[in-house]
């Protein structure tokens, strides 16, 4: 029980620092030069996303097989849960939060807050609009992107074209993290 709220303090610092860090860049606005994918279905969106890649940040840290679960919540904002392994520890983190639209719901650009009233951008600015397959997110600055999918693997010819597509839009992408999904053992 001990290593459970130890876990939780943890996520809820990191959480917290990650937050402010989003809000003190600038919280929620999207970076210049890029936009925000239209004719969003966001009924087609949520569910399990596996984290394939991301940029490095204190709140997901040292953590691999990481899923991002959105669902609808019945005052129509999306529940967000984060969820990663730390084999430092041997433990799951865990850290549960809330997304609503910054404007249109067919434009993804929503504002996401894993603390209280501080909301930080998600931008997706890549979708697989036929199969909602994957998917490239950006924060509100260029320090923050993530590319997922609905699978633990994404084929090389789609991976490559999205760090091309994040290369040339100004991400920092020698920097990516590739995300381990496989049990260590």
């Amino acid at each position: 029980m001990h290593a459970v709220r130890s876990t939780r303090r943890r996520l809820v610092r990191a959480c917290l620092a990650g937050v402010l860090g989003l809000w003190l860049w600038g919280c929620t606005g999207v970076p210049d030069g890029l936009t925000p994918v239209d004719d969003f279905q966001v009924e087609r969106y949520l569910g399990t996303w596996y984290e394939i890649a991301r940029l490095d940040h204190s709140f997901e840290r040292g953590l691999s097989r990481v899923t991002a679960v959105y669902e609808r919540r019945e005052d129509g904002t999306i529940g967000v849960v984060n969820r990663g392994f730390n084999a430092a520890t041997g433990e799951w983190e865990e850290a549960a939060g809330k997304a609503r639209f910054a404007g249109a719901e067919d434009v993804a650009s929503l504002e996401v807050s894993f603390f209280g009233p501080f909301y930080g951008g998600y931008h997706v600015i890549a979708l697989d609009h036929e199969d909602y397959a994957y998917a490239m997110v950006s924060g509100p600055s260029r320090d923050y992107l993530w590319i997922l999918a609905r699978r633990p693997e994404l084929s090389r010819d789609v991976l490559d074209a999205l760090v091309a597509k994040a290369s040339l839009l100004g991400f920092p992408t020698r920097d990516l993290i590739f995300v381990e999904h496989a049990p260590a053992g």
